[in-house]
């Protein structure tokens, strides 16, 4: 069955079709959730409002996007949203070669739980003080690293999610990354 023909049979409330719909994409939901907000709960349910938001406006998509794109539009801003109530920034990874092994960190509890596949980190308290970096970075500069960074998509992907062109994209993520040596470098020398 074609895209088109799948989206039809989601527009038309086809249930068997929504039920494949979250069979394909519920781990990558779900992922794209926990690399935003660090807490398994909180992305679980995050993931759920996506699928029921996803239900709900169907049949707004316009095809000229992938179905994939679109869906992972709906989870960046659902997971946005949640941070902006919560008032908890997102989590990121694969910071450790900023890191030096001596770093002493702020504990925050609320990033102390970390399941994502993607993240290795030794030490949960470096985690914490890399959290607490990102989180002061701009909202546009900690999407885009979390997508590239975290979730692995290609800058295609991001391009297409954010409608960013490919030149800002790299521009914001040269940025970010800069933006988190200095804030590292600071925190370490705050906390000496």
């Amino acid at each position: 069955m074609s895209e088109e023909e799948f989206i039809k049979k989601l527009v038309d409330g086809n249930q068997a079709a929504f039920g494949q719909l979250i069979e394909v994409y519920q781990q990558k939901v779900f992922g794209t959730c926990i690399s935003f907000v660090p807490n398994k709960e909180d992305a679980e349910d995050i993931a759920q409002e996506v699928f029921v938001e996803v239900y709900k406006s169907v049949s707004k998509f316009k095809s000229d996007a992938k179905l994939s794109t679109w869906i992972y539009k709906i989870t960046t801003n659902k997971c946005l949203e949640f941070i902006r109530k919560k008032k908890t920034k997102k989590r990121f990874a694969f910071m450790q070669t900023i890191l030096g092994d001596d770093l002493p960190i702020e504990m925050t509890p609320y990033f102390v739980e970390i399941n994502h596949p993607g993240i290795i980190l030794e030490n949960k308290e470096k985690t914490a003080l890399i959290f607490k970096a990102i989180n002061s970075l701009p909202e546009s500069q900690k999407v885009i690293f979390t997508l590239a960074k975290i979730d692995g998509k290609s800058y295609q992907e991001i391009v297409e999610i954010t409608g960013k062109s490919l030149s800002s994209l790299e521009s914001v993520l040269f940025r970010a990354k800069k933006n988190l040596q200095k804030k590292l470098e600071n925190f370490y020398r705050n906390n000496q």
